[in-house]
């Protein structure tokens, strides 16, 4: 990818899926943007389950949708916002950056090591977003090329 990434395009493709969540027992509403090497963005959001563990986050949740359009190589960056959403039930950025749970960093590294990538992953808040890349949130990472 020889683009600069939009970070701020990502963080709003992110909050756009937030819209979409489906959090009635946590109220926490999640979206994540995957940006991949050829330019496709695809978003997922959070969905909830009355049995909590079967829940499913937005990063999880675009990394299936991504591998369903055929897209298991080239992550080169991640955005996730998240926040109780506001009075009209419009997803809104918390004040504090969320981050990637550890199943997700799991889970978006396996594509990462698929691509041989280390993905940006922009978290967003209130005011802005942190930055990170996958492996300073999932350091020593265990991934398909451990298997070998």
């Amino acid at each position: 990818m020889s683009n600069p990434i939009d970070a701020e395009a990502l963080l709003s493709q992110a909050l756009g899926a937030a819209a979409h969540a489906y959090a009635p027992y946590s109220g926490f509403h999640v979206g994540a943007a995957l940006l991949f090497a050829d330019g496709t963005v695809v978003t997922g959001s959070n969905f909830e389950n009355a049995s909590y563990g079967l829940s499913v986050c937005a990063e999880t949740s675009a990394i299936l949708s991504a591998n369903h359009q055929g897209h298991r190589e080239g992550l080169v960056a991640v955005a996730v916002v998240g926040g109780p959403a506001d009075e009209n039930g419009a997803p809104r950025c918390g004040d504090d950056p969320v981050t990637p749970c550890g199943r997700c960093r799991q889970v978006l590294n396996e594509v990462a090591q698929l691509g041989q990538t280390d993905p940006l992953i922009f978290c967003g808040h209130s005011t802005g977003y942190a930055q990170h890349r996958l492996s300073a949130l999932l350091p020593h990472a265990f991934g398909p090329a451990n298997l070998t």
